[in-house]
């Protein structure tokens, strides 16, 4: 049975009512649907912790989706799991797939710029300062870009940048 039809809170069912109602009035093809019914599942086992359930849900919806827009949020959630799992590396990957699909999803080049400055702060714990400021560096090239994009969030990477030297005039504002 599908996850969507399991789901026993409210929020849950009337979430699956919904997009069923918008399935079947939605003028695409039977493979779209068939890959936002996985999509869905996927994102329903994602918010009940079933990381498994859901990336098996994703791929499935890969392998039907063909709109580059849709498959940068299955991608994109994949490397959310990834993250949570503290598979850095794996998200990363995941994050960049999205990017290739969309290139202006701040969600995504927010998130590696996260990774990439966890991964510097871990650097500099550990004494590697060279290898800190690299991951510095990758850190605020993705959140620059996210900024250009999206200038009135990511507030706190804009005071980063700031305080860090690695932006050198406040152009976003």
């Amino acid at each position: 049975m599908p996850r969507s039809q399991r789901n026993d809170n409210f929020v849950d069912k009337t979430f699956t009512v919904m997009a069923d109602i918008i399935l079947k009035i939605l003028p695409t093809n039977k493979k779209a649907k068939e890959a936002f019914v996985y999509y869905r599942d996927g994102m329903s086992a994602q918010g009940a912790g079933e990381y498994a359930e859901a990336l098996d849900n994703y791929r499935q919806a890969l392998e039907l989706e063909e709109d580059p827009y849709d498959r940068s949020y299955v991608l994109y959630n994949m490397g959310l799991i990834y993250t949570n799992n503290g598979e850095h590396e794996i998200a990363l990957e995941y994050y960049e797939k999205a990017l290739e699909c969309y290139p202006n999803m701040t969600q995504a080049l927010n998130n590696m710029a996260v990774i990439y400055h966890f991964q510097g702060e871990k650097a500099k714990e550990e004494g590697d300062s060279d290898r800190a400021d690299s991951l510095f560096d990758l850190a605020a090239d993705y959140w620059k870009r996210a900024i250009q994009i999206d200038p009135n969030n990511y507030l706190e990477a804009q005071n980063w940048l700031k305080t860090t030297g690695r932006l050198s005039k406040d152009i976003y504002f």
